[in-house]
């Protein structure tokens, strides 16, 4: 049997649940079962070609609904998670039982194994210290800023090579090792050890970057990348370098989108804060209450700046 597995690319939280995902569906279901993934990113025009359900059976872990008719199982925590609420409403009407949404869940691993346990009695104890390491990046558990950013675990340098690496040969190779190997072996292994040593350095690179680019004001944090090409960046170096900060706000480019990233520090002192997701939503993002992302086409910057600056104006009024 074939299962494909369409899962949030470049993301510890997707790779994760991917992980265990297939874990379950061998353990529960089909044991054997030869498994195949594909790493989904957000774009400006999101679609789900049927080329991409190709399994016997299809699951999408950690990433929006489809209503494509061979979808079998699917799983997410995000806010944002139907493209429209015809979507919605086609989930609505889903009696399968195996198309779960709980944004209530700090990470979409935690998600597959609370369901997977407490609805078909499968769970897997080796792999509890992966579903923790989901749920402490994802939902930003961290301590403080320089434990987030300093990388001091196995599991945080796993998730710099999972988020920067190019292209998702290698994203994949980890999902099938965090399958049963534990942390600390994996990013131990030699071949990781090449990824991730120029990635580090890059990383050092970046907080200068953040640092040089980064402004600070009314609780705001701002800079612009998208003429370095820098693809992307720890999302908790703004908080480790402006610990004041309420929220951030920046513009960078990839090979294939422009994109504003709006976050909010996970150690504010702040009691009232804005849902993110619900702002990202209005320019065609989405996310978390306290993450979130707008994706524009490659080379609009012109358009993410715009948005950037009316999301640092309403999140300055705030």
């Amino acid at each position: 049997m074939k299962i494909r597995v369409l899962h949030h690319d470049h993301c510890f939280d997707g790779a994760a649940a991917a992980a265990l995902f297939t874990r379950f569906m061998e353990g529960a279901f089909h044991p054997g079962a030869e498994f195949h993934f594909t790493g989904m990113a957000h774009t400006a025009a999101q679609h789900f070609d049927d080329s991409l359900f190709d399994g016997d059976e299809n699951a999408i872990v950690d990433f929006k609904y489809s209503t494509n008719a061979r979808l079998t199982w699917w799983f997410d925590h995000h806010q944002s998670a139907f493209l429209t609420p015809e979507d919605e409403a086609h989930w609505r009407r889903d009696t399968s039982g195996r198309k779960l949404f709980d944004p209530n869940f700090r990470s979409c691993t935690a998600f597959i194994a609370h369901v997977a346990r407490t609805r078909f009695g499968w769970e897997a104890p080796d792999l509890k210290e992966l579903v923790e390491a989901a749920d402490l990046i994802d939902g930003a558990q961290y301590t403080d800023a320089k434990s987030a950013v300093e990388l001091g675990t196995p599991a945080m340098k796993l998730t710099l090579v999972i988020e920067s690496v190019k292209g998702s040969g290698t994203v994949h190779q980890v999902i099938r090792w965090m399958r049963h190997r534990k942390l600390a072996d994996i990013i131990s292994d030699p071949a990781i050890q090449q990824q991730y040593k120029p990635l580090y350095e890059k990383h050092l690179r970046s907080i200068d970057l953040i640092r040089e680019r980064g402004r600070s004001e009314d609780g705001v944090v701002f800079f612009d990348l998208a003429d370095l090409g820098v693809e992307g960046y720890n999302k908790f170096i703004p908080y480790y370098i402006y610990p004041e900060s309420t929220y951030t706000v920046s513009v960078s480019t990839s090979s294939f989108r422009t994109k504003v990233s709006v976050g909010t520090n996970p150690w504010t002192s702040c009691q009232s804060l804005r849902n993110l997701a619900s702002i990202c939503e209005r320019y065609g993002g989405g996310g978390h209450a306290r993450v979130g992302a707008i994706s524009f086409p490659k080379g609009d910057v012109e358009s993410a700046r715009r948005v950037a600056a009316e999301i640092v104006s309403e999140l300055k009024s705030k």
